[in-house]
């Protein structure tokens, strides 16, 4: 998920009551929420960021030294700053704020797997990605929700009110229940889509993808892997899921001379260690030619965009 989102889980988690478990729990839960995403400084530099990019800080080895490192610097920063004010609050207590990190960091991980961008969970022990294909990789549904609830909270403490909990809670419950639905509902998508293809011909083990689109719960974006080319197609809820191919797609291309030249180079690898569905596109026009890696699940063209790898061929400057 987006880091927005992320923040908002936090929030929803902290306003509901867990953050007064210890001083500071707040911005510990917040902070742990958003702290597997240090590997976003990759993007700066092209050749590592998809190879690197969702995999150690986000596998077993840093869920499980992640929290406990975020728990000592936010005790460490309570006794040398907080604890020094006047009208310091009690003293932050560390076992508490090891909770609050390891819930921040494992709803972290658990939310990325959600989308189609996925999590390699296994990290450092296996590159293996995780893909949940349950949630868009921004969910204004969740924004609702989760930020609806922590503004209801904050607006009844401020007003002294009761039951400040209740309307973070009420907006965690309904995110889970949301995401467990969204969940649900690729899986029977899925299996309509997969039996829509063997009816059309395709084999039983055809590679395909189901992902949420932007705001609407109610359709998906099939993507299907036919051999030397991509297609796609549509599954609409009406209510139960129904697959319609959308009569185009877009050939691999990875089988031209001068795109098997730029796979040897070391960006090229890194895009296809990260890509689902990678096609190249290449430009003869040029001398010598362009050639552009890109992956289907986000684009339909090969040239530029966010998910796309200009890697140049030989001699190419």
């Amino acid at each position: 998920m987006d880091n927005v989102c992320h923040t908002l889980m936090g929030a929803a988690i902290g306003k509901a009551g867990l953050a007064r478990r210890s001083s500071l729990g707040m911005g510990t839960l917040m902070i742990a929420s958003n702290l597997s995403d240090l590997d976003v400084g990759v993007f700066l530099t092209p050749t590592l960021a998809m190879s690197f990019r969702r995999g150690w800080t986000h596998g077993v080895l840093a869920q499980a030294v992640l929290p406990p490192l975020l728990a000592l610097v936010m005790q460490a920063w309570d006794r040398r700053v907080v604890q020094r004010r006047a009208n310091a609050p009690p003293p932050a207590r560390l076992g508490s704020l090891l909770l609050l990190s390891y819930v921040g960091v494992l709803m972290h991980v658990l939310t990325d797997y959600l989308n189609s961008y996925g999590v390699r969970l296994l990290m450092p022990f296996s590159q293996q990605w995780f893909y949940g294909d349950a949630l868009f990789i921004v969910d204004p549904w969740l924004y609702l929700l989760l930020g609806g609830g922590v503004w209801l909270s904050v607006r009844r403490a401020r007003k002294g009110w009761a039951g400040v909990d209740q309307p973070a809670r009420l907006g965690l419950v309904l995110s889970i229940v949301y995401m467990l639905a969204m969940f649900g509902s690729n899986l029977m998508a899925r299996e309509t889509v997969r039996t829509g293809l063997v009816r059309a011909g395709q084999a039983a083990d055809t590679r395909f993808m189901v992902t949420p689109v932007l705001i609407n719960p109610f359709k998906r974006d099939v993507v299907i892997d036919v051999g030397g080319r991509y297609e796609k197609g549509t599954v609409w809820f009406e209510p139960t899921p129904h697959f319609r191919p959308g009569g185009f797609g877009i050939d691999k291309g990875l089988d031209d001379a001068d795109v098997r030249a730029a796979l040897a180079s070391p960006r090229a690898q890194a895009f296809m260690q990260w890509s689902r569905f990678p096609f190249a596109v290449v430009d003869h026009g040029k001398s010598p030619p362009e050639v552009w890696f890109n992956d289907y699940r986000y684009a339909n063209t090969g040239l530029g965009g966010w998910s796309a790898t200009y890697v140049p061929v030989e001699g190419h400057r």
